[in-house]
C-alpha cells in the first residue's frame, strides 16, 4: 500500500487509485505517475507537475483522431482526478500562483464529464447568502419517478470527482439520485468566490433541500445526507437542525476538526489575538520546514482568504488567530444529540486524522444509530479507505437502502 515513503503523499496517491474502481483514475496512469515522481525525487514540484501534465494530455485529442463521446467523458473524469492531486500540492510548488487556474481546469474536466453523462446532470446555482452554491443533480434517467436521493457533502481540501467515487456512481447504479454541490471554504466558492467554511451548516444544506423538494422526480420523504472527511462534522451538524433529512452518514463521525491539527499547533493558540499571533510569527514560522509549511498553509486556505492569498504569493499567512478560531467554531459534541435521523457513523482501522472521534460521536447519538468500523483485514483501512472506496459504498448504500425502505 506505498506509493510514496511520505505518508502525506501516499494518502493522496492512494486515493487517485483507489478511484480507479470507478473510472476516476486508471491504475497503470496512477502507478506510471508514481515512478515517475520517484524517480524525479518526490516533492510537491514533482507531484503537481507530474499529475498536471498527465490531466493535460487527457484532454488534447488522442493520436489517431477524434475521441469517442464514451472516451471523451472517461478521459475527462480522469482529467479532473488528476488535476485534484495536483491541485492538492501546489502551494507547496515553484508555482503556488496557479493554484486557481489549476482548480479551474480540474472544474472544466469535471464539466466537460458531466455535459457527456446520459442524461447529464441538471446544472443550477441555490441560493446562498450573497454567493450561490453550484450544483450538479444527477439522476439514473429522465423517466420523473420520483426517487431517494442522497447530498453528497464534501470535506475540506476534497474536489467534485471525489464525490463521484464517494457516492454518485453508486447512487446511480441503486436507482438513487445524488446531489453535489460547492459550499462555503469549497471549490468555486473558496478558489474562485474567496468564501470561507462556515459552522452553520444547517444553513447550507436547508436551502439545498428546499431546492430538491421543489422538484418532481425527488422523494422528498427520502433524503439522505452524507458527509466525507471534514465533512462527517458538517453533514451532522446540518442534520441537527434540519429535520428534513431522512438519514445520515458520517464518514467518519468528526466531533472536533480542530483536533486533527498537530498538538504543537494547537497549543499556540491564546485567547488574545495578538499573543497567539506574535507566538506563530516569532517563534513558530521561522522553524517550519519547508514541506510543514506547504501543509499548514493548505490546511488554513478554507478558513482565511488572506492565507489563501498569502500562499499564492508564496508567503506565510501572519494571522493564525482567526482561521483558528474558525477551525474550532465547528466543534459539534454539543449538538450532536439534536439529530433525529437515523445516523451510521463510519470510522477506520488506523485513521490518522481523527482518531476516536467517531465512537465519541456514535456514543453522543440518542438517535437510532449503527457504528462500522472498515477495517485492513480488506484493504479498507486509513481516512476514507482511500483504497476501497467500492467497499465504502457498498456499506454506505446497503444502510441506507435498508434505513428508507420502511419510509
Amino acid at each position: 500500500m506505498t506509493l510514496f515513503q511520505d505518508p502525506g503523499f501516499n494518502f493522496s496517491g492512494l486515493l487517485a487509485l483507489g478511484a480507479s474502481g470507478y473510472g476516476a483514475g486508471e491504475v497503470g496512469e496512477v502507478l506510471t505517475a508514481a515512478n515517475a515522481i520517484n524517480k524525479a525525487g518526490l516533492s510537491a514540484q514533482t507531484y503537481t507537475q507530474t499529475f498536471k501534465k498527465l490531466g493535460d494530455q487527457l484532454l488534447k485529442t488522442p493520436e489517431g483522431g477524434e475521441s469517442g463521446r464514451e472516451t471523451t467523458r472517461s478521459r475527462a473524469l480522469r482529467a479532473a482526478q488528476y488535476y485534484a492531486q495536483a491541485l492538492f500540492f501546489v502551494l507547496g510548488s515553484d508555482d503556488p500562483g496557479s493554484e486557481e487556474q489549476l482548480y479551474r481546469a480540474g472544474r472544466d474536466a469535471w464539466d466537460t464529464f458531466c455535459r457527456m453523462c446520459d442524461p447529464a446532470p441538471v446544472r443550477d446555482s441555490v441560493p446562498y447568502g450573497q454567493t450561490p452554491l453550484p450544483v450538479w443533480f444527477f439522476r439514473q434517467n429522465d423517466s420523473g419517478g420520483r426517487r431517494p436521493t442522497v447530498i453528497l457533502t464534501n470535506g475540506s481540501d476534497g474536489q467534485n470527482v471525489d464525490m463521484w467515487t464517494y457516492g454518485v456512481s453508486a447512487a446511480l447504479e441503486r436507482g438513487w439520485n445524488a446531489l453535489v454541490y460547492d459550499g462555503p471554504g469549497q471549490g468555486q466558492l473558496l478558489f474562485v468566490d474567496r468564501v470561507t467554511f462556515t459552522p452553520r451548516w444547517e444553513t447550507v444544506v436547508t436551502p439545498l433541500v428546499d431546492w430538491l423538494v421543489a422538484r418532481s422526480d425527488v422523494d422528498a420523504d427520502k433524503i439522505a445526507l452524507t458527509g466525507l472527511s471534514m465533512g462527517g462534522d458538517l453533514a451532522p451538524r446540518a442534520a441537527a437542525f434540519e429535520q428534513r433529512i431522512a438519514a445520515l452518514v458520517a464518514m467518519p463521525g468528526t466531533l472536533t476538526p480542530w483536533l486533527g491539527f498537530p498538538q504543537q499547533i494547537r497549543e499556540i493558540l491564546t485567547p488574545d489575538k495578538d499573543e497567539t499571533n506574535n507566538i506563530w510569527n516569532r517563534e513558530v514560522v521561522p522553524e517550519l520546514p519547508p514541506a510543514a509549511a506547504a501543509t499548514i498553509k493548505k490546511r488554513m486556505e478554507p478558513f482565511s482568504v488572506q492565507a489563501m492569498l498569502d500562499a499564492r504569493e508564496g508567503k506565510m499567512f501572519t494571522d493564525f488567530y482567526t482561521p483558528a478560531q474558525r477551525i474550532r467554531a465547528l466543534d459539534i459534541s454539543n449538538v450532536v444529540g439534536r439529530i433525529k435521523a437515523p445516523t451510521l457513523v463510519l470510522d477506520y482501522e488506523f485513521e490518522q486524522f481523527y482518531p476516536g472521534q467517531p465512537r465519541q460521536m456514535f456514543d453522543k447519538l440518542t438517535a437510532p444509530k449503527e457504528y462500522v468500523k472498515l477495517t485492513a483485514a480488506t484493504g479498507a483501512q486509513l481516512h476514507c479507505s482511500p483504497m476501497a472506496p467500492q467497499e465504502h459504498c457498498e456499506v454506505v448504500f446497503d444502510w441506507l437502502q435498508e434505513t428508507l425502505s420502511a419510509r
